[in-house]
């Protein structure tokens, strides 16, 4: 679990297939004054641009770095295959139960991807519009909620289910703490719906297709047209 608040950048320096399970080794690279590994330990969990990746080596010194294991499945549903050396990706480590939660829960488990569609200034913040691969997490996707983007916690300002895109607005600091803004048109990035719509969208299903079972039909809704119809009479 994340926060979606990213605490590091961090470079690429090597994505290499492996030959012997079909998955993919990365290692990246931090900066001289970096403590994002100063309490890491082996299997720790780091979300990589939004990616939860088990860490299976890592130098906390001189630069420090570390590895991670990329399994198949995961490069086809994410952008990091397209990730290379000298890339600079968003890093956060896993929660802890005294972190403040300053973004929303983030499982690090991507959606789907999406193009960036255009880049506006705004004053000193920049207005990115996003048109995602998979159409099916628009549902999931509303004005003001959460939506994690290369694992960035961010605020949708704007969003249109007909043209299916949506828009979020980074403001100048942000522009500082995140890759995305210097990502051009044409570019993705990983994408993660706040789950609390996924719990929602299963409970109702799950109460309608039990109510349809039972032979209940849908009450509530029958009073509600009746309701309607006779305001509309009256």
């Amino acid at each position: 679990m994340f926060t979606g608040i990213v605490e590091e950048i961090g470079e690429v320096t090597t994505l290499n297939p492996s030959s012997s399970d079909g998955g993919t080794t990365l290692t990246i690279t931090l900066p001289l004054t970096s403590t994002l590994l100063a309490d890491c330990h082996l299997g720790d969990s780091i979300a990589i641009n939004g990616v939860c990746l088990t860490v299976t080596s890592f130098s906390p010194t001189s630069p420090p770095s570390f590895t991670v294991g990329i399994a198949p499945e995961t490069l086809r549903l994410t952008n990091l295959g397209s990730l290379g050396p000298s890339s600079r990706v968003n890093l956060e480590r896993a929660v802890r139960a005294d972190t403040r939660m300053g973004g929303h829960f983030v499982q690090g488990h991507v959606d789907t991807t999406a193009a960036i569609l255009s880049k506006t200034p705004d004053g000193n913040a920049i207005t990115f519009r996003f048109s995602p691969k998979s159409k099916d997490v628009l549902r999931y996707i509303v004005y003001k909620g959460f939506i994690a983007l290369d694992g960035a916690s961010l605020t949708v300002t704007k969003v249109n289910d007909e043209e299916g895109w949506w828009e979020v607005m980074l403001i100048a600091y942000t522009q500082e703490k995140i890759v995305t803004a210097k990502k051009e048109v044409g570019e993705t990035v990983n994408v993660e719906v706040d789950m609390t719509a996924k719990y929602v969208e299963k409970s109702i299903q799950g109460y309608l297709a039990g109510m349809m079972e039972d032979g209940q039909g849908f009450p509530w809704l029958q009073k509600t047209v009746e309701r309607i119809v006779a305001q509309g009479f009256s």
